[in-house]
């Protein structure tokens, strides 16, 4: 292994030298307190990524007290922490040119408000490991009057030797880290996953502490995250659960079975089923929302007017259809509200959800129910609506919901197990007085669907299908946002699959979907078989078994959100379906 003195007189000599030469950089440098290792440098292939740089501190050097990350719980906390404070620290050493741009050279994993399992911090009883992004300086050069790209070797030297030991000592020695924040950030992660194990031990699917900041407003010169509305909880509503650190927190918890959340869209009721489907993650300290927590296998759901869909069972919710498809195994290129909304219902239970949330705002009105007052008058209907079909999924499938809205959820009045009513950010019971207006429920038009072997039916996926090459390239996967996911050729639109919660996540899909085909795909796996295999892998093995080259910009996926992505990918196709 050579040392830094040698990679310093390297860059020297690199200077005015041809990017390709960048090559030498190659291999395993000792920087005395951390090593820093390089894999790959191709600066001059098309559409090349910038070269990822691995830097590995000794526990020796940063000294993280092991209690901060003794449970996998409390390491993904203080992984997630000290990545960071990486990034703010890298953001720091940012020059800004004349018109006050920021040209950053390195560039790390910035986390959302999420906390979330990456690749781009391990952290270890023997060293922290850290993979960033460095844009390699160059410069331009004049030879027989022609401007040539070459090495900036002094400006590398500045990245290396300045930059990079600064970021890495005020970023990941413990000596420089602010102790109290350290305690804090790691407690408040394992606080909110003993919230989590205690709704499985209660029966319940999602807890909402009083007072936490479920809305942000962005207002005139007021930035996201500034004006926040706390949530109140009437007192006969309110449940107490002791965590490790915070003592007793007070909260609202939504049991399992149907709950009907009334209110106006403005009420803070959508805020409250945001809060509730975001509740899935644990945030971080300061976010508002650290007592809101949800089951892991909560699923939003949706209506997606123009999405695709591949041989879907929707007879729960059509006997015929406008377009002529078949309910039982139903195609479309571009799927209508109703379908859309029926098909990404289905979906969602074959991967495995067992708690389905929707709100009106977002749904499909003649998806969510219809009017009992005038059914008789309009004839025998081709649809079953959630309404009607909600009580069978809650008692058959074992499964439990959240439908939240106003005006298009009074069916589900008579058949909820619990009604709260939301208003001005306060939320109170309001069960009783809601199921004294004796409301008639919808009924089934096709009361002879089994559900359970609806779902016990298996699609089998084409390989072929899952494509993610163009032209010479065979592997394209990028992502930038949580807005839509390129893989290959084919355009993954995103934007109703509201729990990924950031670009590094959706990113990772796309290479779940590529590690999926490879590993079990071709072996002929069923869909739903293929999510337990990849999740076991994830476990077991971590998002590095994902790709090939070093990489650090990945976040684990839930199953349901790469289900959601793999039905959305246009050119999937199911090559059959078994009972």
């Amino acid at each position: 292994m050579k040392d830094k003195k040698e990679f310093y007189t390297l860059l020297t000599e690199l200077d005015g030298q041809p990017i390709s030469e960048y090559q030498q950089l190659v291999g395993d440098f000792d920087f005395s307190r951390y090593v820093i290792k390089c894999a790959k440098i191709d600066l001059e292939a098309e559409e090349s990524e910038l070269p990822v740089f691995s830097i590995r501190v000794p526990q020796t050097i940063a000294e993280i007290p092991e209690y901060l990350f003794d449970s996998p719980v409390r390491r993904t906390a203080m992984e997630d922490l000290l990545l960071r404070r990486l990034s703010a620290n890298i953001d720091a050493t940012a020059n800004y040119d004349h018109n006050g741009v920021a040209r950053r050279h390195i560039h790390a994993s910035s986390p959302s408000q999420t906390i979330l399992p990456r690749n781009a911090l391990q952290l270890t009883k023997e060293y922290i490991e850290v993979r960033i992004q460095i844009t390699l300086p160059i410069q331009q050069i004049i030879i027989d009057n022609e401007a040539v790209v070459s090495i900036d070797g002094e400006m590398a030297q500045h990245i290396f030797f300045e930059d990079l030991p600064e970021i890495v000592s005020n970023g990941l020695l413990y000596c420089n880290l602010d102790t109290e924040e350290a305690d804090r950030f790691v407690n408040s992660m394992e606080d909110s996953d003993r919230l989590r194990q205690y709704l499985g031990a209660s029966g319940q699917v999602s807890f909402v502490g009083e007072g936490a900041l479920i809305t942000r407003i962005a207002g005139e010169d007021v930035p996201d995250y500034e004006r926040l509305i706390p949530i109140e909880i009437d007192e006969s509503l309110i449940d107490e659960v002791e965590v490790p650190h915070g003592g007793a927190v007070r909260g609202l918890g939504i049991p399992n079975g149907l709950t009907l959340i009334l209110g106006e869209s403005n009420s803070g009721r959508v805020d409250l089923v945001d809060a509730i489907t975001q509740g899935i993650y644990n945030h971080v300290p300061g976010d508002g929302r650290e007592s809101v927590v949800t089951v892991a296998d909560a699923v939003n759901i949706r209506s997606e007017v123009g999405r695709s869909i591949q041989q879907v069972d929707i007879s729960a919710f059509a006997i015929g259809l406008p377009d002529g498809g078949n309910p039982t195994s139903y195609s479309a290129k571009s799927a209508g509200s109703f379908t859309s909304q029926a098909a990404s219902t289905v979906e969602a239970l074959e991967a495995g959800a067992r708690v389905l949330v929707f709100d009106e705002h977002s749904s499909s009105s003649t998806f969510l129910s219809a009017d009992t007052r005038v059914s008789s008058l309009l004839g025998e209907s081709s649809r079953n609506t959630l309404a009607a079909r909600a009580r069978q999924l809650v008692d058959e499938l074992g499964i439990s919901m959240i439908v939240a809205g106003s005006s298009l959820v009074a069916e589900f009045i008579p058949i909820a197990d619990k009604i709260l009513k939301v208003e001005d950010f306060r939320v109170t019971d309001i069960t009783e007085e809601a199921k004294a207006l004796e409301i008639v429920p919808s009924s089934v038009a096709n009361d002879q669907v089994n559900l359970g072997s609806m779902l016990s039916r298996s699609r089998w996926i084409m390989p072929s299908s899952i494509d993610p090459s163009v032209g010479r390239e065979d592997l394209v996967i990028y992502a930038d946002s949580t807005d839509f996911l390129q893989f290959g050729r084919s355009i993954v639109d995103l934007n109703a699959i509201k729990q990924i919660a950031d670009a590094d996540q959706a990113r990772a899909v796309g290479f779940v979907l590529y590690y999926a085909k490879l590993r079990y795909m071709d072996e002929g796996y069923p869909m739903r078989e293929i999510l337990d295999l990849v999740d076991r892998d994830l476990s077991n093995e971590g998002l590095n078994a994902l790709v090939r080259d070093v990489r650090g910009d990945l976040a684990r996926p839930r199953r349901y959100e790469v289900a959601a992505a793999l039905n959305r990918l246009p050119a999937f196709r199911v090559s059959h379906i078994t009972e």
